[in-house]
């Protein structure tokens, strides 16, 4: 998704530390981890206990979790093809800055969509940063029995338009 720059007056500020001198004084590299799957798979348990793990071992670590970005950064933000377009878009360019900071960003997020996935990762192969993509592939059985929110029931009885899953 191409999303046109509307303010003509900004300019991106290097600072004064490259990426390369401040991986070496933090004596690491930042990454993105994308978790992707169906409503229910896991992805964001299994980004959480990582998160845990990493953060223990000394290593900066920060989770975005769909549904607490959509609390706050993505509140304006439906779940039509558009908005779920710039949900994913908004997340990259988040996940981006963490990764440019050192720390490895765990993103859990349903996005559906080869194009956003892979527009988030171009993101960050434009300016030399991992990337890797982690498919939790629950069988929608499985995903529809954890459903702590009774999406897919919901979806079922035809409360929810356009549900994933």
């Amino acid at each position: 998704m191409s999303v046109q720059q509307k303010a003509t007056n900004v300019h991106w500020h290097a600072g004064n530390l490259t990426r390369a001198e401040r991986f070496a004084s933090l004596k690491t590299a930042g990454c993105t981890l994308w978790f992707t799957g169906l409503p229910s798979s896991g992805k964001s348990t299994i980004a959480s206990a990582l998160e845990q793990v990493i953060v223990q071992r000394g290593r900066h670590c920060y989770r975005l979790d769909g549904d607490n970005i959509r609390l706050g950064l993505n509140k304006n933000l439906g779940f039509s093809a558009e908005d779920r377009a710039e949900n994913i878009r908004r997340i990259g360019e988040v996940a981006k800055l963490f990764a440019d900071s050192g720390s490895v960003a765990l993103t859990s997020f349903i996005s559906p969509y080869r194009a956003d996935r892979d527009a988030a990762r171009a993101l960050h192969e434009k300016d030399g940063l991992p990337f890797l993509e982690v498919f939790v592939d629950t069988p929608i059985e499985e995903c529809e029995k954890r459903d702590p929110k009774g999406l897919y029931k919901k979806a079922r009885a035809g409360e929810i338009k356009g549900f994933t899953g």
